[in-house]
């Protein structure tokens, strides 16, 4: 059998589309065949079938899974990864945490050896929860983007990050200029962007911290490079909103803060979208733009509801993420579980697979990357899990009271957490973490 490539037996689940949507959107297969080559998908279907498209040396080669579950790699469509080491900071709600802990511990992203040690904590804890797609904020250091994607190429992952644009409302150590900002942007851009699987987002924190020239540069770096990425904040906190209101006052909203600097798009990407008006689904419809729902950070940091249903009846791409360490948890499960709860808030039922959707396929949707990632259609690249149902007593009692699939997946939503990641696979080869 050739060393590039795999043959993996056993039940798979996968999105083919999103189940809000349409009948059959979601995939089970419970005798199924992966077959890997090259890093890629070659074939995936019931082993019937797809063991048929095999010599009988490839198939004395398979591995048996069949006690486990086979699914996509989750997608984070928002985390932060300087913030890693103050997870779980007590106390505050938004603008006070971003004073309190967050500014003085980014201070320190100036020094490439910290950026670099803490984006490999980072992406080990990313790995041994299962996420293997991530679109990252880094600091206004651009050496907290070298240090980051140093790591990343390293381990042959598929990551996004930026530099943070932030020219004003914020301590002199975490602020650049309107100017130093788009040059420094511009050549982590030609230096980063598409080389291996690394891309580029424009990552201006949020409306209050950046002027209008500030943003307005930051739309010229997204018509000067077409394919790079937009990442921000947007709507997260009611005082965060009167706060833009009173900054930007000639602006409609939030949300035409960005869009008259030119920040919408395909490929923009904004986290928590919490508290908007019909006015402005209707813009992120229109445009393309995709929210980021992190659920684990709005109830941490106390900033809301999502409301999924509104966004849902504008056809707006959403996303998961953890928005460590706003955020209280890299597990994308423990996400969903959260994400769960806050529906349950507004009588909204989030069924497992609509969850499980927005963690994958729909991930890699909101990213305009569901062409490489996401399921395991033919051709894409092999960013997968193998997840143990019963990784613990608990599940293992809880599963042999499962009666099918469906059950079984939001029982793992619910009760799981980063040890029923039994191996998580980087383009088809399992990583160690």
């Amino acid at each position: 059998m050739n060393t590039n490539e795999r043959l993996l037996r056993g039940p798979v689940l996968h999105c083919l589309s999103e189940p809000d949507k349409s009948q059959g959107a979601i995939e089970y297969i419970d005798d199924a065949l992966l077959y890997l080559q090259d890093g890629k998908v070659a074939a995936c279907g019931p082993y019937a079938q797809v063991s048929k498209q095999c010599y009988a040396q490839q198939l004395a080669m398979v591995e048996d899974h069949s006690d486990k579950l086979m699914v996509p790699g989750f997608v984070d469509c928002h985390v932060h990864y300087p913030q890693t080491e103050m997870i779980a900071a007590y106390g505050t709600q938004l603008l006070d945490w971003l004073n309190t802990y967050t500014f003085p511990v980014e201070a320190q992203f100036g020094d490439l050896a910290k950026a670099e040690q803490v984006a490999e904590v980072f992406l080990q804890e990313l790995l041994r929860n299962g996420t293997t797609t991530a679109l990252v904020f880094c600091t206004v250091h651009p050496e907290s983007v070298d240090g980051f994607f140093n790591q990343a190429q390293a381990k042959h992952l598929r990551m996004i990050a930026g530099k943070v644009l932030m020219d004003r409302n914020a301590p002199e150590a975490v602020l650049d200029t309107a100017e130093t900002g788009y040059q420094q942007s511009k050549q982590l851009i030609e230096k980063w962007h598409g080389v291996d699987r690394l891309q580029y987002a424009v990552t201006p924190r949020f409306a209050p911290t950046s002027t209008a020239q500030q943003l307005t540069l930051a739309g010229q770096l997204l018509a000067q490079y077409p394919g790079v990425y937009l990442h921000t904040h947007l709507s997260e906190n009611k005082d965060e909103i009167a706060w833009v209101k009173a900054l930007f006052p000639e602006a409609d909203n939030y949300l035409d803060v960005y869009d008259q600097a030119g920040l919408l798009g395909r490929r923009s990407v904004l986290a928590h979208g919490i508290h908007l008006c019909e006015e402005q689904c209707q813009r992120l419809h229109d445009t393309g733009s995709a929210i980021a729902h992190c659920p684990t950070s709005n109830l941490f940091i106390g900033s809301g509801l999502f409301p999924l249903r509104q966004l849902q009846a504008f056809d707006i791409n959403i996303g998961m993420g953890t928005d460590v360490g706003g955020g209280s948890s890299f597990s994308m499960l423990q996400t969903l579980s959260e994400a769960y709860k806050i529906q349950q808030l507004q009588d909204v039922n989030l069924s497992p697979e609509q969850a499980f959707y927005m963690a994958t396929l729909g991930g890699a949707k909101a990213l305009d990357i569901e062409d490489k990632i996401g399921n395991f259609e033919v051709g894409k690249e092999a960013d997968f899990l193998i997840l143990d149902p019963q990784a613990t007593p608990l599940l293992k009692f809880r599963q042999a009271h499962s009666n099918n699939w469906r059950e079984q997946l939001f029982v793992l939503q619910t009760l799981g957490d980063d040890r029923v990641i039994w191996q998580t696979n980087i383009l088809g080869q399992p990583v160690t973490y």
